[in-house]
């Protein structure tokens, strides 16, 4: 699993990426607000550590940036902002969990494992647009212009993490987690098989966007420009 760190203090920052990466997780870090949000638009992780107090581009910003544009990978705050109103903005603007510094690394150990055994929270079940394409999460139907077809459970719920993540190039391990669950026991070629499914869907609605292989990374849904 992935995990992006947005944290200006540069030692801290070495701190969390040595120790998740001793406890298996791959990581990305950067220092302030401008670069994080372009690592949130162009790649896809499973969570994000984010400091509030940034230079260029605030937390709260790259959060309320992050949520306007449908991103929902889980956010935890790790920030030295801890008065009671800190914390209210912070969780009312979208963040999944909200820590203070200076903080023990075993409790924001078990924060992270607790919010990657949750099932994907979407924002409500309405339904979503990407390109040319409208999917209702509710009846799992795909729709291209005049154009229909039925999705299984599992290919609406992977068809639905890309379309809420457009444009990311996605690593196949954070797909098999997001879709599958992070402790589910299920063969890699599975993803491929559902993968091949899933365009043969797009095509027979005759859309535009495409599944785009990521070679040795994963695969991205590529949605082309109006």
């Amino acid at each position: 699993m992935r995990i992006l760190i947005i944290e200006d203090d540069r030692s801290l920052a070495e701190t969390l990426r040595f120790q998740l990466e001793y406890n298996d997780f791959e990581t990305d870090v950067c220092h302030d607000g401008e670069e994080g949000l372009h690592f949130i638009e162009q790649q896809s992780h499973d969570l994000i550590l984010l400091d509030r107090m940034l230079p260029g581009l605030d937390g709260v910003s790259v959060l309320k940036i992050t949520r306007e544009k449908n991103i929902s990978t889980p956010i935890i705050f790790v920030t030295a902002l801890g008065t009671l109103n800190d914390k209210i903005t912070g969780l009312d603007g979208g963040a999944d969990d909200y820590l203070v510094k200076p903080f023990d690394f075993e409790e924001l150990l078990a924060r992270i494992r607790c919010i990657l055994r949750r099932p994907p929270k979407w924002e409500g079940r309405k339904p979503l647009t990407c390109g040319d394409l409208t999917y209702d999460t509710e009846q799992k139907k795909l729709h291209c212009k005049d154009l229909s077809c039925s999705l299984s459970a599992r290919e609406g719920d992977l068809l639905e993490f890309f379309l809420r993540n457009p444009g990311q190039t996605i690593p196949r391990q954070s797909i098999l987690s997001r879709v599958w669950g992070p402790d589910s026991e299920v063969e890699d070629g599975n993803l491929d098989n559902y993968i091949y499914f899933a365009r043969r869907r797009l095509k027979s609605v005759q859309s535009s966007v495409k599944l785009k292989t990521a070679r040795g990374v994963g695969y991205q849904l590529e949605v082309p420009h109006v």
